[in-house]
């Protein structure tokens, strides 16, 4: 499958220096920095209790932090609420809807950021969720409530309300949870298809084989970057062995970088 193409040096989609965050009493952050090349796919990985949710959700803006974030230049303090949700997206773990919202209404609120206060949505809210559901594979029960789903069919649900918001940044953690086979799969064609389309991903994966189809790899350990590379890089591929003890290793398998445990 082929690689976003190398990212100009002054093209940034998320500049974090400094960062810290605390759960309750515990810093989980040590003063985190990173730079996430924009139009490229990163993924975040680590053992866990590595701090990857906590640094996805700070820089999605979900939890206080010390430190500086600026997102596609802009300083994230600077930015209003409805305007960073136009620029960003955020597709939790464990996220909820109301289960008697039909599938096309959760989609739909993907589009607030975009529709002024009580005002319906446009031609252009529903052609954007018509997208989305049918890039899920879930238009087909875009009429059903969200209650009537399975777990499967409930997080593609949330995975087309993430992209029917068409932001520039998409952050994911644990994306594929719940999801079989063949819709673990399609979600790395969209994502890949979002990457060629100029997006910027970043997603938290414990599956470590989907993660190593990324452009770039942060690999990460209590509470800080041990690594930050290339996916097809050597030196990505020790970090990432390391971080996990040793038990697993790095493969190349027809063509594709693999994660396999040592038994």
């Amino acid at each position: 499958m082929a690689k976003a193409a190398p990212f100009a040096i002054n093209s940034v989609a998320i500049h974090a220096d400094g960062l810290r965050a605390k759960l309750g009493t515990t810093e989980i952050l040590h003063d985190v920095s990173l730079v996430l090349p924009a139009a490229r796919w990163t993924s975040i990985v680590g053992p866990n209790g590595a701090g990857k949710s906590t640094l996805l959700k700070v820089l999605a803006g979900l939890l206080p932090h010390s430190g500086s974030i600026t997102l596609l230049g802009r300083s994230v303090a600077d930015l209003r609420g409805r305007e960073r949700a136009r620029l960003l997206s955020w597709l939790g773990q464990n996220e909820s809807s109301a289960d008697d919202l039909t599938v096309y209404d959760v989609a739909m609120l993907g589009r607030l950021p975009h529709q002024l206060w009580l005002a319906p949505p446009s031609a252009q809210d529903h052609a954007a969720v018509e997208r989305a559901l049918r890039s899920t594979h879930a238009w087909d029960w875009r009429d059903r409530s969200l209650g009537q789903l399975s777990g499967g069919e409930r997080q593609r649900v949330l995975l087309a309300r993430a992209l029917a918001v068409e932001a520039q940044v998409l952050l994911m953690d644990e994306p594929l949870a719940n999801l079989d086979p063949p819709h673990q799969a399609d979600w790395l064609l969209t994502t890949r298809a979002l990457v060629a389309c100029g997006k910027t991903v970043v997603s938290v994966l414990h599956e470590i084989s989907f993660a190593l189809h990324a452009d770039d790899m942060v690999v990460m350990g209590a509470g800080q970057i041990i690594h930050h590379g290339a996916c097809d890089h050597a030196a990505t591929h020790r970090a990432l062995e390391a971080v996990f003890d040793h038990r697993i290793a790095v493969h190349q398998i027809a063509g594709q970088w693999l994660a396999m445990p040592k038994i």
